[in-house]
């Protein structure tokens, strides 16, 4: 089996390369331009490719003849998105027809990254069914890539898609809350910065691990039909509570050091999500791995990181 996966240096697309290898398919992954914002997974083979671009990307999948495309390639910041729409657009939405175009003339099945921003001001819980009301440039990009992988589909192409709630690694990208938090809270403790300053603490999220989530998405590309299926925990937190646990774990007090300021609000705020992830566990699927060891985890990769930077160790 031989697998694309756009956006190659993203995590997701890292802990699923190394999935797919691990299970015996060969692996392609793009990257836009000259790009190298991360490491790719042993064994991929890396070619430059910009999902922007529909010539390119036919070019691509003509070449290697995928047996599945993992579109993973997005502007995946919130809320970058809301000063940076026609990039977001650009790459969420038109990236997405492109791989669904290309992937409907090479006969290939086509996985879609979706997200459960896409609920926005919908009440939790959020399911398949659940009504979409998104709140963001970020999200309404993905919503028009959401309807056209349903219209792809009713024309007859394999098109699947995972409305994935947050998930998170070491791998996170530092401009997301968690990772955020957990590599303020490790300077602190090394006495590297005095305060975090947020947003919304009282947002509230269903967080998993991003190893657990790409395991689904490898699930829902082995179903006989092709579906859109919510990955979830169905466990929500707050970002307060977030905090709580990373200082407490690094033994300090979050109201010592935390500042809520405006100024790291969104301009349209998505106060609650957690799903309803019922049809995806039908088919086997279930998050291994606790949203405690998963922060423990990204603690402790977070203060190595910074004692080799420190101390030269």
């Amino acid at each position: 089996m031989r697998a694309l996966i756009t956006g190659i240096y993203g995590q997701d697309a890292r802990y699923l390369s190394e999935f797919l290898i691990e299970n015996g398919y060969e692996v392609i992954g793009t990257r836009r331009g000259n790009e190298r914002l991360g490491v790719e997974a042993a064994g991929v083979e890396v070619v430059s490719g910009d999902v922007s671009d529909p010539l390119r990307m036919h070019e691509i999948v003509e070449e290697y003849m995928p047996d599945d495309i993992y579109n993973l390639a997005a502007v995946t910041h919130v809320g970058d998105s809301f000063s940076a729409i026609a990039s977001a657009f650009a790459i969420n939405a038109v990236g997405a027809a492109n791989c669904l175009a290309a992937a409907a003339k090479a006969g290939c099945k086509v996985y879609q990254a979706s997200t459960s921003e896409l609920f926005g001001a919908t009440p939790p819980p959020q399911s398949e069914m659940s009504l979409m009301r998104p709140r963001s440039p970020y999200a309404c990009a993905k919503l028009a890539a959401y309807w056209l992988t349903k219209n792809y589909r009713e024309r007859g192409v394999y098109a699947a898609q995972g409305i994935l709630f947050n998930h998170e690694s070491p791998l996170r990208g530092d401009g997301f809350v968690t990772q955020k938090i957990v590599k303020a809270a490790v300077r602190i403790k090394h006495g590297l910065q005095r305060n975090l300053i947020l947003g919304n603490l009282n947002a509230e999220r269903d967080w998993g691990h991003a190893k657990d989530y790409v395991r689904a998405m490898w699930m829902i590309m082995q179903q006989p039909f092709a579906d859109d299926y919510v990955v979830a925990t169905g466990e929500m937190r707050s970002v307060r509570n977030v905090c709580e646990i990373v200082f407490s774990h690094l033994g300090m007090d979050y109201e010592d050091y935390v500042v809520e300021s405006n100024e790291f609000k969104r301009p349209l705020e998505v106060e609650s999500l957690c799903g309803d992830a019922s049809k995806i566990r039908s088919i086997g699927w279930k998050p291994e791995i606790s949203f405690e060891e998963m922060m423990v985890e990204m603690c402790e990769e977070a203060d190595w990181s910074i004692k080799r930077d420190k101390y030269d160790v």
